[in-house]
């Protein structure tokens, strides 16, 4: 994704990223002929799917290695051995039923966010308890 300045159709460049503390990130691009700024800004939804994803913002400063991604999760770079790979996580009928209400464009992403956190603290069944806590810890209440 790149942004453009409508006046001058230049591709502006990345300046900065603030994490404001609320959950959500700015980001500043700046277009290289004229000056003007302009920010992108996201909820915390988006700012954990950009996070979850792996995403960095701003681009790339190193050029990318053959392979990086299927080295990266074969390798467990604390020990030098091959990753664990993670069994699957189950969902409730509860919790299925719940999941089924978010929108179809987004429900997903929704799933990853929690099958990620369930995984990420070692839960292996995804109920609405959990559910209700992966959005308090991970500040989604509200959306």
């Amino acid at each position: 994704m790149k942004f453009l300045c409508v006046p001058c159709d230049a591709v502006m460049e990345f300046a900065e990223r603030q994490l404001p503390g609320d959950g959500t990130m700015a980001a500043v691009f700046v277009c290289p002929g004229c000056a003007r700024e302009m920010a992108l800004l996201t909820n915390p939804m988006e700012t954990q799917l950009v996070s979850g994803l792996g995403v960095k913002v701003g681009g790339r400063t190193v050029p990318q290695q053959p392979l990086e991604l299927t080295l990266g999760a074969l390798a467990d770079t604390r020990a030098g051995t091959p990753a664990e790979v993670p069994g699957p996580v189950r969902w409730t009928d509860d919790a299925g039923a719940r999941l089924a209400q978010v929108p179809a464009f987004v429900r997903g992403m929704v799933k990853r966010i929690y099958t990620d956190y369930a995984r990420e603290h070692g839960i292996d069944t995804i109920t609405p308890a959990v559910m209700d806590r992966a959005r308090s810890d991970l500040g989604l209440e509200g959306m």
